[in-house]
């Protein structure tokens, strides 16, 4: 749904409600989308921020891959004399 700043003025609070049921409403400004009315997330608590940075580090774990160490990276650009080529 997009209406005008203006005719917004006028319905905030049912345009708020609509956002906060799921409704997509956006404010235009002549004729050109302005604004989104989304609703805020609750903030999670602790136990809820520590599952997700735990989800975060096995997932990261699963995709990492075992590759030369740093030290050893970049060899590739030097030749058997340890000049760069």
């Amino acid at each position: 749904m997009q209406v005008s700043v203006t005719d917004a003025k006028g319905q905030l609070t049912e345009l708020v409600r609509r956002a906060e049921a799921g409704d997509e409403v956006i404010l235009t400004r002549h004729g050109h989308a302005a604004v989104r009315l989304v609703p805020i997330k609750p903030a999670t608590d602790r136990n809820g921020r520590r599952a997700l940075m735990e989800a975060a580090r096995a997932a990261g774990a699963a995709k990492a891959k075992a590759g030369p160490s740093a030290a050893r990276s970049q060899d590739f650009l030097y030749g058997d004399d340890g000049m760069p080529e």
